[in-house]
């Protein structure tokens, strides 16, 4: 097994990851602000701790994703007690490149969860597959890329996404239910 140490080591903390922002911070902000985990999780992330378990962000501050399921996540660490670390995307890409979305896409946010060894337990990223489904979607209606309206298209499907995304409550507890399915499994 690969000890990912030296990735943990080299990461931000989450207050100096979401202090270096300047991207979408006030968006991630909210979410953070507006999520609440229920007592259910809260207790099934209590029984967590004992694993002392700690996770590696793989991010980027510009990612409409990372602005919503990081701070699921952070709500998410710190009821489990989990240790966590964010590295900017294109400043790893040897760690990035081990975690390629379909075997070709540099998708992010990529969590590693790691054990008190610092071994992979388990993965998760770049999103829940509702968020997935809201996606592809809103991406349908996006002309092909050699078509005279496709950026003004991918726009309005960037703001139309974020809007969904950093208020749809019910889409934040589908998150939260996916990052912590792989977290009890880790």
């Amino acid at each position: 097994m690969t000890n990912l140490k030296p990735w943990f080591e080299k990461g931000m903390n989450q207050y100096d990851y979401i202090n270096s922002m300047k991207v979408h911070k006030e968006n991630l902000l909210k979410v953070y602000n507006q999520f609440r985990l229920d007592e259910s999780d809260k207790d099934l992330l209590q029984a967590l701790q004992e694993k002392e378990l700690k996770a590696i962000i793989l991010a980027a501050d510009w990612c409409g994703d990372a602005m919503v399921n990081l701070p699921i996540l952070m709500r998410i660490a710190d009821e489990a007690l989990l240790e966590t670390r964010y590295l900017i995307r294109d400043e790893n890409l040897e760690l990035m490149d081990q975690y390629l979305t379909n075997g070709k896409s540099r998708s992010i946010p990529i969590i590693i969860f790691v054990n008190k060894d610092f071994e992979e337990v388990g993965k998760w990223g770049p999103r829940a597959p509702e968020a997935q489904v809201i996606a592809d979607e809103l991406k349908a209606q996006v002309p092909d890329k050699e078509s005279p309206e496709y950026d003004a298209a991918f726009k309005a499907f960037i703001k139309s996404f974020t809007e969904r995304i950093t208020t749809d409550e019910a889409l934040w507890n589908n998150i939260k239910n996916s990052i912590i399915s792989t977290l009890k499994d880790a």
